[in-house]
Order: C-alpha cells, then structure tokens, then sequence
C-alpha cells in the first residue's frame, strides 16, 4: 500500500485549499468518459492535445507537470506548470505511461514546449468547461472544507477523512493510507499537507513539488442527488422548498446554496425561512457567515422527499 507519512507538526500545519487547475483537471477527465463528443474537434486537430488526454485521463499517475500543488489561482498554477524543462517533463510522461491502461504511445510528445503547450489547453479547457460554471462549482467544495473542519474541530484530523476517498483512512498515527497499490511512500514535511477537494465523480491523486505535497480528492456533496423520491410530499412541500430541504442534508449558507441550486439568493432566502418557521431548518453562525442545517424535524422530511 502507498502511505503518507507525517513528519513531527506536519499534520498540524495541514490545511484544506481550492484549485482551479485540479478542478479542470477532473472535468477534462469527466468530459473524457462521459462526453467526449465536445472534445473531439480539438482532439482531431492536434495529435499533442489527443495524446496528452488519453494519458492523463488514463494512467494511475498523472504526469508531474499536470498535478501541481494549489496557488492563488489558474494563472499561478499554470505559470508553476510552464516552468518545468522539456527533458523534465519527457520523464514523468514516461512514468506516467507506465501506469497506463490506455495509451497510444508518445510519439505526440516528441516536440518543443510540452508543459506550455499542456498548460494552454487545459487554460482553453478552464475557460470553456469550468469557468461559466465555477460559482456552483466552488460552493460544492467550500461545503465540503467547511464540514471537514468541523469535524476536524469536534474529532480530530482521524474524522476528517471519513468518506474522502475509497481506501483512504488513517494507519497508525502518523500515517494516511492513500491507496491500496504498492507506490512510493511520500513523507510530508513542516509544508504540511494540502486537502484539495473536486467536484467529479471519482478520483484522487497527488500533487507534488519539491517541498509541497497536496492531496486531491471527491468533495462531499458533488454527487448529491436532486431528484425527489416522494412526488406526493415534495408536491405538497413544494418543489423549490423541497429541493432546499433535500441540499441541506449537508449544511450550506444561502448564497452556497443559491449556486448549487442554480436559484436567486431571494428566492433560497425565502424557502429558507419558511422551513425556518416550521422547524425543518435551523440556522448557526460560523465566522461571518451563516449555516443551515436540518433539525430533527428536516432529517425525517428529508428522507421521506429523497427515497426513491
């Protein structure tokens, strides 16, 4: 098994962080698996875009240039991409294609410019896939920080990693088991290690540099499904309310939910305070912002308007 180890205070200075180039990264992987159709334009067109895709949407070890730790934002974490040498890159796209179970070759990758051309089209994948939908994207993945914390705060660093990822759980107390396969153990070091929730369906990988090591992995939350089981009650609750009910079995603020739900934060705030009213939610204070929650009451309502 592949294990991540804690250097002494490594855990303590761990932290939880959004990234764009990771989110980009799991769409192009959906869009791949899923709708490949709106790639294949590009992917005709250019034999580097073509092979870089089939690589990092099938090996169990991305390419180093692809899978770099969190910045401050795309630009950042492109610019840290371009900076990586040609022979650099060769290397770890030898590595990565080892572990793959699809893959045509690398004749694609015998030209000049690999991380610069790698990071212009996954820029051209973050402005036409990700970008128009990146408000309710990044609603998802603040959930899913905000809940980790919060556990983290009540249970400890163990909790948190409760249903992250398939196989991922704590061995010993200075360890994370990140997969089941036998890969180099990575140590974690004063940098800590980053969290770094996605909104696909699966998947996790590591992100790593030098002296920083990020971890990648499902948030909480991105498979919530919004279809009503119960017509009967969700007619009678009312569909909008009924939807705000079913998305709050994860605690949101209005704005969060407003953008999950693709509805104005009028009309959230709304259905909130009706539920409010009838003791199906109930709100609480996290920093300057405001959490709703399912009471009681919510949780039994909740089951009965999401069973199928």
């Amino acid at each position: 098994m592949t294990l991540l180890r804690f250097g002494p205070d490594a855990l303590h200075v761990s932290r939880f962080a959004v990234s764009p180039l990771a989110e980009t990264l799991s769409e192009l992987t959906r869009l791949r698996q899923t709708r490949a159709g709106v790639l294949a334009g590009r992917l005709d067109e250019d034999p580097f875009v073509r092979g870089l895709v089939d690589l990092v949407t099938a090996t169990k070890y991305l390419p180093d240039f692809v899978a770099i730790p969190p910045g401050r934002d795309l630009a950042d974490e492109l610019a840290a991409m371009r900076r990586i040498g040609d022979a650099e890159a060769r290397a770890t796209l030898v590595e990565a294609h080892r572990f793959a179970w699809a893959s045509d070759g690398l004749a694609w990758a015998d030209v000049t410019g690999i991380t610069g051309r790698a990071a212009d089209f996954l820029a051209e994948c973050w402005t036409r896939f990700v970008e128009p939908d990146w408000t309710r994207r990044r609603a998802i993945m603040e959930r899913d920080i905000h809940h980790r914390a919060g556990v983290i705060a009540v249970s400890g660093w163990r909790h948190a990693l409760d249903g992250m990822a398939p196989d991922v759980e704590w061995a010993g107390h200075d360890a994370i088991r990140f997969s089941t396969q036998t890969y180099p153990d990575r140590h974690i070091g004063s940098d800590g290690l980053t969290f770094v929730p996605h909104t696909g369906m699966s998947g996790r990988w590591i992100c790593e540099t030098p002296t920083r090591i990020a971890f990648v992995y499902p948030a909480k939350g991105a498979l919530a499904d919004h279809s009503l089981g119960d017509a009967g009650v969700a007619r009678l609750l009312g569909l909008g309310r009924a939807r705000v009910v079913a998305e709050v079995r994860m605690p949101a603020t209005p704005s969060q939910l407003a953008a999950v739900l693709g509805v104005s934060l009028g009309t959230v705030s709304a259905h909130l305070a009706a539920l409010r009213a009838a003791d199906v939610v109930t709100a609480r204070r996290s920093g300057r912002a405001v959490y709703y929650e399912l009471t009681p009451v919510g949780e039994e309502l909740a089951r009965l308007v999401t069973r199928h």
